[in-house]
């Protein structure tokens, strides 16, 4: 598609800020960037839209443009919505010094428009005679109101097969037969961790096409999938066209979704604030959870979630996926680098905990080598939130010390650990912590060694050699000899969970540690 053909779209309102040649640049598809790199999911021939808050500093803009331009982008579109204003002078400097064209996107106009108008632009274009009347239906099924449902049903029709529609995670959001033949919960999971796991797509697996949605805002965390019963392979060209087409415009569902989510989270932030504040009210809470859609008399489950290792913006996306199948009002926001959840909750809520956690372990496949936690509490009425949510701050340093990549902790473990403790009286807390952690202070206080803080650290970052040993300034192994030295004084061995836990609590109540019980 010809550049100049979108920026003459009259709707759109788009502005040229640099390019001289940009109207007869082509470009293939289209991608939106949360990232400061995003080339690990750019093939080349991309028009690339990035929202003004995500934009570089003026020190990195010249490197990050040209990242954009090596990595064969064809030009940069600028968004205005979430951070009002022109665009700044050096980024259009430092396009115009590596020749990368930059549009403005005004701040009436979505991402998900531009990216509907560049989709059926380049479906259009890409529709031969045999293919143009399928492209039609496609079309009409996404412009009559019908959404993804009747998107899915047309799709069905032109292929002649079941298709389905499932998050990264493997929940259906739409599809045409309720009792799939084949492709149950265990075959959906699976497919999800194949395509977290970047496998490249079409795939067959089982009998099963698996075709990528457009789109996708950085990370296929934030994105959907097609499943499509049959091999693509005996398909005509017609249908694999028809086909591409049916998962782009699947992508562009998400993307509307996502817009409106976002604007549903803008009342997480402040309501967070005001819950964390000490001189926070209940008809005040009462109010802002009123104005998010909560009643008020409902139970709220609170989600503290931290990734360690990944981008900034993943572990909103991780909560708002964990949160989607559940019935009820829900919230993410983030605030001071902590995201997170609120969940309106009917009682009863049987396995409600249980299904959390399921739904963390799914999302493990797309951490890579970064690492989840999720601390979760329940709180019965607007008051108790804020006690609530620091619990669940607990839950989740109790969860960064646990195996794997992916856990969770939930409020009533932390009260057999963390909060028993705490209820107990001031002078029992300090013995407990000078019992574990004296030889240590001991052997500081002799030496003038840093052990403590070590430990401290070490813990603070569940147990990473590579993150402790950057923080401190560290060698590696200088770091390893500090660990074994602390195993040694303290009797516990830093490598079982039972044993840090210890540690991480007698921390707790330890002032050399510089936390108390109940911050």
């Amino acid at each position: 598609m010809r550049l100049g053909a979108l920026l003459d779209t009259p709707e759109l309102g788009l502005t040229l800020l640099f390019g001289p040649d940009a109207r007869e640049r082509e470009f293939e598809r289209v991608f939106t960037s949360t990232l400061s790199d995003p080339t690990r999911y750019l093939t080349g021939g991309e028009l690339v839209l990035c929202g003004m808050r995500w934009l570089p500093a003026p020190a990195d803009a010249d490197a990050f443009v040209a990242t954009l331009v090596q990595a064969g982008v064809v030009a940069l579109g600028a968004g205005t919505a979430e951070a009002p204003g022109p665009v700044p002078d050096y980024m259009i400097e430092s396009c115009r010094g590596a020749g990368l064209p930059l549009f403005e996107v005004p701040v009436s106009v979505s991402f998900a428009t531009v990216s509907e108008r560049v989709i059926l632009g380049l479906a259009a274009e890409r529709a031969g005679p045999g293919g143009l009347a399928g492209h039609r239906r496609l079309l009409a099924a996404v412009t009559a109101g019908g959404g993804l449902p009747a998107l899915v049903e047309a799709g069905a029709a032109e292929l002649g097969a079941d298709c389905w529609v499932l998050s990264a995670t493997g929940r259906v959001i739409a599809g045409t037969s309720d009792d799939p033949a084949g492709l149950d919960a265990a075959k959906r999971a699976q497919f999800a961790r194949r395509y977290l796991m970047g496998e490249r797509l079409p795939r067959v697996a089982d009998g099963f096409t698996l075709l990528a949605s457009a789109n996708k805002a950085g990370h296929r965390m934030a994105s959907w999938f097609v499943v499509v019963a049959g091999d693509h392979a005996r398909w005509e060209p017609a249908q694999r066209e028809v086909a591409a087409e049916f998962a782009a415009l699947a992508g562009l569902e998400r993307s509307r979704l996502d817009d409106a989510k976002r604007i549903e989270n803008r009342l997480a932030e402040p309501l967070l604030r005001k819950v964390l504040s000490e001189g926070a009210t209940q008809p005040e809470l009462t109010s802002r959870l009123a104005a998010a859609g909560f009643s008020g008399g409902e139970q709220v489950l609170v989600l503290s979630a931290g990734v360690q290792g990944g981008g900034p913006g993943l572990a909103p996306v991780i909560l708002d996926e964990v949160l989607a199948p559940f019935d009820g009002p829900a919230l993410v926001g983030t605030v001071e680098n902590e995201t997170f959840g609120l969940l309106a909750v009917a009682e009863p809520a049987d396995g409600l905990a249980e299904r959390i956690r399921e739904a963390v372990l799914l999302v493990e496949p797309a951490l890579g080598s970064a690492r989840l936690a999720v601390g979760m509490s329940r709180a019965p009425d607007a008051q108790a939130l804020r006690p609530t949510i620091t619990e669940a701050r607990h839950a989740r340093k109790l969860a960064e010390l646990g195996p794997g990549r992916a856990s969770v902790v939930a409020g009533d473990e932390v009260a057999s650990h963390l909060l028993l403790l705490a209820a107990v009286p001031e002078e029992l807390r300090r013995s407990f912590g000078a019992k574990v952690l004296g030889p240590l202070l001991s052997y500081d206080e002799a030496h003038g060694s840093d052990l403590v803080h070590t430990l401290k650290i070490f813990l603070e970052n569940s147990g990473s050699w590579t993150q402790t040993a950057a923080e401190l300034h560290l060698h590696v192994n200088t770091l390893r000899y500090r660990v074994s030295r602390i195993s040694e004084l303290t009797g516990r061995d830093l490598g079982r969970f039972a044993d840090r836990v210890d540690l991480y609590l007698a921390g707790c109540f330890t002032r050399e540690w510089g936390l108390q019980a109940g911050e």
